[in-house]
This record gives structure tokens, C-alpha cells and sequence, in this order.
């Protein structure tokens, strides 16, 4: 089906789509003479079996009439790509917002509804309201989801025709609805089709990261507690030593000595002391690996993670249970409780349910393998509706960070004193407070936008193009707002235009080239001037990771790290996807026990002992206690099922040291704990029916207070701090082969 699709659009299917944009400038000429009434009249005819032609020109004319925009055909072709089934890569400043509209009304006609995935709650929620007068031509409703919607609000909004929701609530919604107890709890309905705002930063930078929903037995933070206090006396390559780049570290032997003698408790490696093993070893984590003011802030008291991609606090998002404990005692901030896990999705997982997917983006081409490789989407790239000519220099190489930093003072210094704009991008808040003293000391006037003050992005990127302006920023990917030249209100746009437009400044080279190029394209939006231009240094992560010791083709290194990533990325899906699988069987079998009139408790118990319970209750009290336990009995062996699968995994790549293939073994222990998942089902379904009471004609369990849920609660959880599962497991391939 993605290879008829690329096929379609890369071969005669591009021609198609210029006679289709053709086809739709006819149409909305032919519309322009005609009347509101007359317009909502067609719009509404769409519905059931919408016309491509016939819905993009209504919106493009219902567009002009209520939001005073005129479409630009590249518009309009992002739109068409769209409605393909692509993924659009539009320039920053292209009007991305408004190109989704006539697909996503097209994919809404049809009648099932339509998720517009996007970036934040605030983008949510202004893109519904901004766009909702377009829609409502076509007579199709639109909602949106934040993280503050109650019950009620949610499943208003997923009933509407056109749903804007971020990814983390959209999955959160369908953990909570993999929980529900009765069909009156549940707030979506079945997935249909999604566009996807943002597509490179939510399938690729976050599309790993698990959304987790929680409840019941909070951790025991004593241990942390004894643990942290035990490796603040440990000191580095005497009782253990880290690979900086692998992400690990390990014990000496001096070092296990003296952790046993500290706990009392004999061998650290019997099985009754894995408590205490896993402890030190988060502790050991948290003060080696994890650095304050890089990988997380502490703000209000609390642990606040930084995303690395986008430079804001990652909200809601937390480490695993017992790392997230130990990172609470090294800082000494109150412990939060992580609760135990009752299921558990990732965003790659959560787009796959979709029928049918597509999106945009500013920068998707350097990715194009990956979105086609793991998601069969090709990309797109339609050109900007003015010709770029933003000027993008080429690097300049120093051999350390300090040579680098003064060079960027200076030439933000210099640049500062003729008025121009300037914005300096950096890869973390410590770097980019490291360099605001800097510029303080230079007696350079600036903001700053990172994790500890995104409250006032608004703010300051609403003035960043002003005239004299020096905005110094952690990473622009995926912030949603375009920086207009002369401030805003833009007074002095013109002296800003005359002195060259916005001077960007990148002070190191990501990974992934889309995110320098988010970067880049903060300037010379819509035909604008503009200037890019990055200062790197020999000792930046990248190139050090790398093994680059002299001038570097940095071009070639980023490729190289993006064929690993993407390398990475796919070796842990075929880690993950038999517990996918996993989780869309037992999916399944909860919504029949939910909803099904035809599902019987006959399926999980044995035919003697149901006839025996028939006859003593009658079929149908067996039927209504058996739905009620089965739905209890499901959640609390699936939290068991992932607890035991997160133990599993936390050792599978030490299976490479013996010799043995991980993959396999992973995949044939998962299998075996899902197996125990099976038969424990029908074992304790016949167990509680076992010790049951039937009284007044219904069944009593004897742990009945355990069918009440309790409070649960939702967050993410970064579960790879120390490089993600594949990169372990290729590291310990690579040991293993060495020794050869």
C-alpha cells in the first residue's frame, strides 16, 4: 500500500497533483463570485464522499472569507501531499497551520473523524479556535484536548469531527480507556485517521518515549535514601569507572566490597539483595551519568527533565521509578511516588493504531529513510512561496570550547552594535547560561529562552527580530511560533530588513541535520534576508563522539550519526514489538469483556466448573461477576506482565557476553512471561470463583476491595537515559566481538 502511494506520487502521480492544483484554481475562480449561503451549500454536500477538487477549493475560499488569507498554491500542494498520505516538509513561515486544513477536512467528510496531532496544549487549542470558522462551512465540528479537560470535555472533543490534541494526551486518553471499568468511563472512539504537526519532532525525536499510566504501591524511598548515602563515598576508577559515550557505569571489585561492607549484606549478587543492588546502581547512575543543568533541572522543589531536542522542560516526564527516586535523593528534593505501572504505549505504537497517517514539518528530507522505513511514509518536499535567500555561511572550526565561545561573543558583539537581531542557539541551559555571562561581561544586552524560564517564550521570541535585539536560546526545534522582523508590533521592520534581517548563530552541530536546520530557518522566512551561520568546536560532543581530531566534514559525521540512530531506533522496535503485540492482544480481549454482548466468562473458565456455577447463581450472575473479575484479573496481570518484562530487560544485553544472540533470547523470554500472563488468567478467574460466595443471587469475592482501582495517575517516562536499549546491545556485541 506506502510503496503504491510513493510509486503513485513520484511517477505520474506528480503530474496528477499539478493537474489537481490546476484543477483547484479553476474551482475556486469559478467559487469567487458566489455567495456565503451558496459556498456552505456545496461545503456541506461533501460530506459521506468528498470531492478532493471540490473540498480543497471551498476551503481555500472559505479561508479567504473568514480568516482574510489567501491559500498560496504551495500551500495548497502541501495540502494535496497530505491528503496522499505524506508527510509535507514546509518551510518555517510557509503557513503550515492553514495547509493542513483542506486535508483534514477531506479525511473529517468521510465521517469517522480526524486526530491533528500537534506540538503543545497551546497550539492545540489555538489551532481549533483559529481554524474552526473553515470547518464549520463543511457543517464538521472541531474540539481540542489540553491536560487540564475533564472527562466530559474529552469525549465531547473526540466526538467532534476534527480533534486537535497533542500525541502524550491522545495516548494517555487510550490508557485510561484501556482501564475502564464500565462503557460509560470510556472518551474515544475507534482511530481513524491522524495528521501529524511537527512529524519529525513527534515520530522521531519523542516517538520512543513511553506514556505511561500508574497507580497503587508507592516505591519505598528508604533504600534510595541508604543508597545514595553509600555512593557519595565511592570515588571514580578506584570503586567504579564509566564509558562516557556508552552511558554506563559499573562497580570495581573494591567498589562491590565496599558497598557490601556499607549494606551489611554479604554478596551484592544474591538474589535476596537485589533491591539493594538495583539502588546502587541508580545511585551510581545518577551521580556519574546524569548531569544537573544538561539532563534535568531542579526547579520548585522538584526534578524537572530537559528535552534535548526542543531545550524546555519535558513536562510530566520522569525516569524510570527507582532512577527518577534516586536523582530525588542526589539533589535532596522531596521523593515523588511512581507508582506501579498498569500500562504502558509509545508514540510510534500509539500512530501505528491510525487507519491511515500524515503530517508536516519544517524539516522531514534528511529523515525522508526513516519516515519510510518505520512508518511507509514518503516525504514531500514542497518549495517556499518566495525564493529563499538567506544567506547560510559556512562553519567556523576552533580547536576547543573556549576559543569557540569568545569568537561568538565577539562576533554577537559586533553584529549587536550595527542593531541587527541576533539569535544564538545552544544544546543546553548550562551551555546557554555559560555563555549569557559571557555576553553580561561583554556588555552585551539579551534574553534567554531554555527549560528555566519557557514560561516567557511568548515574550521573547515575540521580540527576538526586534532592532538591537540578542536572544541566546536552547534549541528552536518545535517551538511553534515564527519570530517576525522589527518586533511585534513589527515598527521597525524595515531598518531591521535594510540592516539584513535576523543573524542566526548555532554554537554547536546536533546530530540529527533537521534540527541545525530548525535552527537555520528561524531566519529568511517568506522571501526575508536573513544570515545563518555555526562556530563548532573540536571538543564538541558530536565530533568527539566521533573521533574527529582534525577539520571536520561535519556533513558526513551527522550522516554517519543519523544511519546509527536510525540503525538504533529500528534494532529496539524489534525489541518492542512483540510486547506490542502483546498489548494489542490483550487490548482486544479487554474490549470484548467491555463491550461485547457476545463475550461469555465461559472462555476463561473450565466447562464443568462454569455449568456448576450456572447452576448454582444462574448464567446471568455468573455473566456480570465474571465480566467484572475478568476486567480486574486483566489490569492487575498485565501490570505484572510489564513489571516482569522491565526486569528482563534491564539484563538481556549481558547475553551477549556468553555468546548467545540477544534478540532471540528477548524475544523467547517475553514470549514465556506472556504465556504465564495467559495461563495465570484462567487459573485466578477459577480461583476467585473457586473461593466465591453467592449471596442474595450474586457472587461476593473474597478480594473484592482489590476491584477497585484506585487512583491512578499519567506521565512519561524516559526510559533510555543511558542510550536506548539497541545501543546497550550493540555496544555489548561490539565487546563480545573484540574479544574474539
Amino acid at each position: 500500500m506506502a510503496f503504491a502511494r510513493l510509486a503513485e506520487w513520484l511517477g505520474l502521480g506528480r503530474h496528477a497533483a499539478d493537474a489537481r492544483l490546476a484543477a483547484i484554481t479553476r474551482r475556486r475562480e469559478e467559487l469567487a463570485g458566489f455567495t456565503e449561503e451558496e459556498l456552505r451549500a456545496l461545503a456541506r454536500r461533501q460530506r459521506g464522499a468528498p470531492d478532493v477538487v471540490e473540498t480543497f477549493a471551498l476551503a481555500a475560499i472559505a479561508a479567504e472569507r473568514v480568516l482574510g488569507l489567501r491559500m498560496f498554491d504551495v500551500q495548497l500542494m502541501g495540502a494535496l501531499a497530505m491528503q496522499q498520505g505524506h508527510i509535507a516538509e514546509m518551510q518555517t513561515g510557509e503557513g503550515k497551520t492553514l495547509a493542513a486544513v483542506p486535508a483534514a477536512a477531506w479525511f473529517a467528510l468521510h465521517g469517522r473523524g480526524i486526530h491533528v496531532l500537534t506540538a503543545n496544549d497551546y497550539l492545540a487549542r489555538r489551532d481549533a479556535q483559529w481554524m474552526g470558522g473553515i470547518y464549520e462551512w463543511f457543517g464538521l465540528t472541531v474540539g481540542s484536548v489540553s491536560q487540564q479537560a475533564s472527562a466530559g470535555q474529552r469525549r465531547a472533543a473526540y466526538a467532534c469531527d476534527i480533534t486537535y490534541a497533542t500525541p502524550n494526551e491522545t495516548g494517555f486518553d487510550y490508557l485510561r480507556d484501556g482501564l475502564a471499568r464500565n462503557p460509560g468511563e470510556l472518551v474515544q472512539r475507534p482511530f481513524a485517521f491522524a495528521l501529524i504537526d511537527e512529524a519529525d519532532s513527534i515520530l522521531i525525536d519523542e516517538a520512543r518515549i513511553p506514556l505511561v499510566i500508574a497507580g497503587e504501591v508507592p516505591e519505598e524511598a528508604a533504600l534510595a535514601d541508604r543508597a545514595d548515602a553509600v555512593v557519595r563515598t565511592l570515588q571514580p576508577y578506584i570503586h567504579y569507572f564509566t564509558d562516557e559515550f556508552a552511558r554506563n557505569v559499573q562497580l570495581t571489585d573494591e567498589g562491590i566490597a565496599r558497598v557490601e561492607a556499607a549494606f551489611g549484606c554479604g554478596s551484592l549478587f544474591e538474589q535476596r539483595n537485589l533491591g539493594a543492588l538495583t539502588a546502587i546502581q541508580n545511585a551510581l547512575h545518577a551521580h556519574a551519568l546524569l548531569r544537573r543543568d544538561v539532563d534535568y533541572l531542579v526547579k520548585g522543589g522538584a526534578i524537572e527533565l530537559v528535552d534535548e531536542f526542543k531545550g524546555r522542560i519535558a513536562q510530566n516526564r520522569r525516569w524510570p521509578a527507582g532512577l527518577h527516586t534516586a536523582i530525588e535523593a542526589k539533589e535532596r528534593v522531596a521523593f515523588k511516588s511512581q507508582g506501579r505501572i498498569l500500562g504502558a504505549i509509545t508514540v510510534q505504537a500509539l500512530v501505528g493504531l491510525y487507519e491511515r497517517v500524515c503530517g508536516m514539518t519544517g524539516t522531514a528530507a534528511t529523515q525522508a529513510g526513516e519516515f519510510w522505513k518505520v512508518y511507509g511514509l514518503p516525504v514531500t518536499v514542497i518549495p517556499t512561496n518566495r525564493p529563499v535567500i538567506r544567506q547560510d555561511l559556512p562553519d567556523i572550526v576552533y580547536a576547543d570550547r573556549a576559543a569557540r565561545n569568545r569568537a561568538v561573543v565577539e562576533e554577537i558583539r559586533k553584529v549587536h552594535q550595527t542593531g541587527r537581531p541576533v539569535l544564538a542557539g545552544t544544546a543546553s541551559v548550562s551551555d546557554s547560561e555559560q555563555l549569557s555571562i559571557l555576553l553580561q561581561h561583554a556588555g552585551v544586552p539579551h534574553s534567554v529562552l531554555n527549560a528555566r524560564n519557557d514560561e516567557a517564550e511568548a515574550a521573547i521570541i515575540a521580540q527576538a527580530g526586534a532592532l538591537g535585539a540578542v536572544t541566546v536560546s536552547t534549541n528552536m526545534a518545535g517551538r511553534g511560533t515564527d519570530i517576525q522582523l522589527g518586533g511585534n508590533p513589527p515598527h521597525d521592520r524595515e531598518k531591521v530588513l535594510e540592516l539584513g534581517g535576523l543573524y542566526v548563530i548555532g554554537t554547536t552541530r546536533h546530530e540529527a541535520r533537521r534540527i541545525d536546520n530548525q535552527l537555520r530557518g528561524r531566519a529568511g522566512r517568506q522571501g526575508d534576508p536573513g544570515t545563518s551561520r555555526f562556530f563548532i568546536s573540536l571538543e564538541d560532543d558530536l565530533l568527539v563522539r566521533f573521533g574527529v581530531a582534525t577539520n571536520p566534514d561535519v556533513d558526513s559525521v551527522q550522516r554517519a550519526a543519523e544511519g546509527q540512530n536510525i540503525e538504533i531506533r529500528q534494532t529496539l522496535w524489534k525489541y518492542e514489538s512483540v510486547i506490542e503485540h502483546h498489548r494489542r492482544e490483550v487490548w482486544t480481549l479487554r474490549r470484548e469483556v467491555l463491550l461485547s454482548p457476545d463475550w461469555s466468562a465461559a472462555s476463561l473458565l473450565s466447562e464443568e466448573q462454569y455449568a456448576g456455577l450456572a447452576e448454582a447463581a444462574g448464567k446471568g450472575a455468573v455473566e456480570t461477576a465474571g465480566r467484572r473479575l475478568a476486567l480486574a484479573v486483566i489490569d492487575d496481570l498485565w501490570a505484572d506482565y510489564l513489571a516482569n518484562v522491565a526486569e528482563f530487560r534491564g539484563g538481556i544485553h549481558w547475553v551477549s557476553w556468553g555468546g548467545r544472540d540477544p534478540l532471540h533470547e528477548f524475544l523467547t523470554g517475553v514470549q514465556e512471561i506472556y504465556a504465564d500472563f495467559e495461563r495465570r488468567l484462567e487459573e485466578e478467574m477459577a480461583a476467585a470463583f473457586a473461593d466465591a460466595e453467592i449471596q442474595e443471587g450474586e457472587f461476593r469475592f473474597p478480594d473484592e476491595p482489590q476491584f477497585d482501582r484506585g487512583a491512578t495517575w499519567t506521565y512519561l517516562t524516559t526510559d533510555q537515559p543511558f542510550g536506548t536499549l539497541g545501543e546497550r546491545i550493540v555496544k555489548g556485541l561490539r565487546r563480545h566481538f573484540a574479544r574474539r
